[in-house]
């Protein structure tokens, strides 16, 4: 081996023990080297580090496998209050039960819009909860105790979501960002690689771009972002991820409807029974 390539091989083998050791990079999918060796090209397809939860904060994210469904559990472990983020009826009890065997006080039931594709669980926890109150957009024209409207927080202990309207797919969906933890709930607006879609309610693709780039993505690159809904098994995205990868998002606005328009997809299985019972937290005498 000449002294040239073995240089060239010492420098790759250097480079990759930095990589696999660094803690610079929470994420790192692929490191790629050309064949002659006399450049080394580093392809990363990801390298935002995501921001460490503080002490003080707790996290559970939940799954209906029904509707495909993701349940959030969040509480300030200091005070115990607790708020949780598009529950399911069906799973209402495995909800309240996680919070009585955490000694969490549930204080808000949360949604992110109104469902068509579940009946929300907000009205049995309320039952099974005593002091839990429902909330939700008012432009959703659900019924709720608490109504909340863009720029609205929800405090939760010493915790705050910020309320940032997210319209496109239901006038009501709202984004929830948790800025101290770096992480946002986006419902049905933002989807991992996807989006939710305009074919129904009040859906308007134009708008649902619109407020993903101005109210998500412009976010800071690192933020985790939970969706209410994956069909593939992924659990989270980022940012950074969506704005290099959705292969919706990352088109134009007028190449995004066209793709809106010609899904095609079914109609919802559950809309019928869902969106009457969720204009009512999901149980006609309670809410």
């Amino acid at each position: 081996m000449s002294s040239a390539n073995y240089r060239c091989h010492f420098a790759i083998g250097m480079i990759r023990t930095v990589l696999s050791y660094s803690k610079q990079f929470s994420k790192l999918q692929g490191v790629f080297f050309n064949g002659n060796c006399k450049n080394i090209t580093i392809l990363r397809t990801m390298v935002t580090e995501t921001n460490p939860f503080s002490p003080n904060f707790f996290f559970r994210q939940l799954f209906d496998r029904e509707s495909c469904t993701y349940t959030y559990l969040l509480a300030d472990v200091n005070s115990k209050e607790a708020l949780i983020i598009d529950p399911v009826l069906e799973l209402a009890e495995r909800d309240a039960q996680v919070v009585k065997d955490l000694e969490f006080n549930l204080v808000y039931a949360v949604n992110t819009h109104m469902h068509a594709d579940h009946i929300t669980g907000t009205g049995l926890l309320k039952k099974l909860l005593p002091g839990c109150q429902s909330v939700i957009s008012k432009a959703s024209g659900a019924k709720a105790d608490i109504y909340i409207n863009p720029g609205d927080e929800i405090r939760f202990g010493c915790h705050q979501l910020e309320v940032r309207p997210t319209p496109g797919h239901t006038n009501g969906c709202v984004t929830y960002v948790l800025h101290e933890q770096g992480m946002a709930f986006t419902g049905d607006a933002l989807l991992i690689r996807g989006c939710g879609r305009t074919d129904f309610q009040e859906g308007d693709s134009r708008t649902l771009y619109e407020s993903v780039h101005s109210q998500i993505l412009s976010l800071p690159d690192n933020f985790c972002l939970y969706p209410a809904h994956d069909y593939k098994g992924q659990t989270v995205t980022t940012v950074a991820e969506e704005k290099k990868y959705n292969p919706r998002l990352t088109k134009s606005v007028e190449e995004f409807i066209t793709i809106m328009d010609n899904l095609n997809l079914a109609y919802p299985k559950m809309i019928d029974k869902a969106i009457p019972a969720n204009k009512v937290c999901g149980l006609h005498d309670v809410c």
